[in-house]
């Protein structure tokens, strides 16, 4: 397995910057929000985005790929009953697998709890069509570029659409596409009644990463998420993608969430 830090609790640096940190403490590879760097990708012309692959390569680490994938720019919605809307976010996401490509990136992990909710009044089963039908479209065009689009579960308190990662691998088994995948979120994971570790198995061969978050919202060694578990679940599995830190607490400050996780996240691998 390899780990990698999210960069958008490094608030106001550089993504260079983030780069030369991640290295510098041992991490293979950086997880982009890419409303960090724009409101729109469409802003990030080709000259910048190669820039920003060489400052990686320099570095020393891997761009892992992207996730808030829709945060900014504002409007979008993934399954709203208003085809402007929808076909405006699609068009959106096939921009966002080419942002993704061109810095080398392989997989996008669809979240965005805001822009999937259920809305009073829609129906649920024509929302998760309408996602569905979005998600079949985009995958081709991720299949051209290399890039793994993963649907994430999230809890209940953030959304009321795919709460489960059940439910995450119902949608992979619709789209049934190579390049539409699914990946496990610590924390979201945590307020299943299934053990995260079971979640990671029953995700088989579809699972393409791993966010990992205490269910407090901080890092790993932050609160007493049982991260030896899934830790040695991974290591069963022989699993040998990404684990990316992801925090939501930004307290106390970017270089120590980072250190220590990954201190931590090492710590137990090599006692296993």
């Amino acid at each position: 397995m390899k780990f990698a830090t999210c960069n958008e609790y490094f608030e106001g640096w550089k993504i260079e910057d983030v780069f030369d940190y991640a290295a510098e403490i041992g991490y293979d590879g950086v997880e982009i929000a890419p409303f960090t760097l724009a409101s729109s990708v469409d802003e990030i012309g080709s000259q910048r985005r190669g820039e920003i692959r060489a400052a990686a390569a320099a570095a020393g680490v891997e761009i892992v790929g992207l996730h808030w994938l829709l945060a900014s720019p504002e409007g979008l919605y993934i399954d709203h009953p208003d085809d402007a809307i929808r076909s405006r976010t699609r068009d959106y996401l096939k921009e966002l697998i080419h942002f993704c490509g061109d810095l080398g990136g392989q997989v996008m992990i669809f979240g965005s709890p805001q822009q999937r909710n259920v809305q009073e009044g829609w129906d649920s089963g024509e929302t998760w069509e309408r996602m569905r039908s979005v998600f079949a479209e985009v995958a081709p065009v991720a299949g051209e570029r290399g890039v793994y689009l993963c649907i994430e579960a999230l809890s209940g308190e953030q959304t009321n659409i795919v709460t489960k990662a059940e439910e995450a691998r119902k949608m992979v088994a619709e789209i049934d596409h190579p390049n539409f995948q699914t990946m496990v979120d610590v924390c979201s994971g945590s307020t299943e009644a299934i053990p995260v570790s079971q979640l990671l198995r029953d995700s088989g061969d579809h699972l393409y990463h791993v966010h990992v978050n205490d269910a407090n919202k901080r890092g790993p060694g932050f609160g007493q998420t049982d991260f030896v578990s899934v830790m040695k679940t991974l290591k069963e599995l022989d699993f040998q993608r990404y684990l990316s830190v992801e925090v939501f607490e930004f307290s106390p400050d970017p270089r120590t969430i980072a250190a220590k996780s990954l201190g931590y996240l090492k710590g137990i691998e090599a006692e296993l």
